[in-house]
């Protein structure tokens, strides 16, 4: 448990050596939101009356996945930099190394999530959850950023440089737009709703925004808790199997 404690550790050191980076993480959701409020949420119509109390649940989303898009690249940095050459001589297990780099983006998503929160509240973002409801979001906020998480870091195990591994943004940056994320599902074309009902981050905005809001949530929970066991399930021994093969 020792070494899971030791290069956890590391990797906070490493992202408070980056500060463009954890910068950029915080700033640019933040920047995000108060676009999507200030210049288009006069011309969007939702049921929960202001549109910052929609849009919020999305840009905690948006949050996840830069911090993951993050963790791509410092796991692709070891790769290619020559540290794990060093862990392999001290026989320090796979798990350990990117179990470190998985904790700090949970550090990170963490002071981007009470940032955007934080700004949020001041815009007038008014959550109406009671003490279970906060924790029952918090768990499924948690559970959705440690599975991108370890996604990125199977992402910067495949990646042959950190270049590379920085298009894992995009992707996951991607997928909150054809989504619940910033505008309801039934306002999509036709033909896009099928994706945006059943894709994984439709469930957890669901989640966040019903339980933050006290409205029904449906099964929309153990979905996205569904979803997040699932993908972790493929990847933590495809991230043991992709760690094998980049340093046999």
């Amino acid at each position: 448990m020792s070494e899971y404690a030791v290069l956890a550790s590391r990797s906070v050191r490493l992202t408070r050596r980056n500060p463009d980076a954890v910068i950029t993480a915080l700033v640019l959701p933040v920047l995000l939101m108060l676009v999507f409020v200030y210049f288009f949420g006069g011309a969007i119509e939702t049921s929960t009356g202001k549109y910052v109390t929609y849009v919020a649940p999305g840009v905690l989303i948006l949050c996840a996945g830069y911090g993951a898009s993050m963790t791509a690249t410092t796991v692709s940095n070891d790769m290619t930099g020559g540290i794990i050459d060093r862990f392999r001589s001290m026989d320090t297990s796979s798990t350990a190394v990117l179990a470190g780099h998985v904790a700090a983006s949970v550090a990170r998503n963490a002071a981007a999530t009470a940032a955007v929160l934080g700004v949020a509240f001041a815009i007038g973002f008014r959550p109406h959850a009671g003490t279970g409801q906060w924790l029952a979001a918090v768990c499924i906020l948690l559970a959705y950023i440690t599975t991108l998480s370890w996604l990125g870091a199977a992402a910067g195990l495949l990646a042959k440089t950190p270049e590379a591994a920085s298009g894992f943004t995009f992707v996951m940056l991607f997928l909150p737009y054809p989504s619940s994320a910033f505008v309801p599902v039934e306002t999509m074309p036709a033909w896009l709703h099928g994706f945006a009902d059943n894709q994984p981050v439709t469930p957890v905005i669901e989640s966040l925004r019903g339980l933050l809001l006290d409205q029904p949530t449906g099964n929309s929970p153990w979905l996205a808790l569904a979803w997040c066991g699932g993908l972790l399930a493929v990847t933590l021994p495809a991230c043991a199997a992709l760690y094998r093969r980049r340093t046999a």
